[in-house]
């Protein structure tokens, strides 16, 4: 496992928690925020997808100068 992979999921699972505990649903009603174990859990399923890497781009190589 990468090292920047395991970073975005420790910061996305810690954001996660910390929006439980700062927004949070008071009325329980919210699918995500009204348990910390589902809010972290999405959070860090979110930071490991930004954190994969990105495809990397070919260069098209120009062949009509090639004779």
């Amino acid at each position: 496992m990468s090292f920047r992979i395991l970073i975005g999921v420790l910061l996305g699972g810690t954001l996660g928690f910390a929006y439980y505990k700062i927004v949070g649903c008071p009325s329980g009603t919210c699918p995500i925020t009204s348990n910390p174990f589902v809010s972290t859990i999405w959070g860090a399923v979110i930071g490991l997808l930004i954190s994969l890497d990105k495809p990397k781009t070919v260069k098209k190589i120009d062949e009509s100068n090639n004779h």
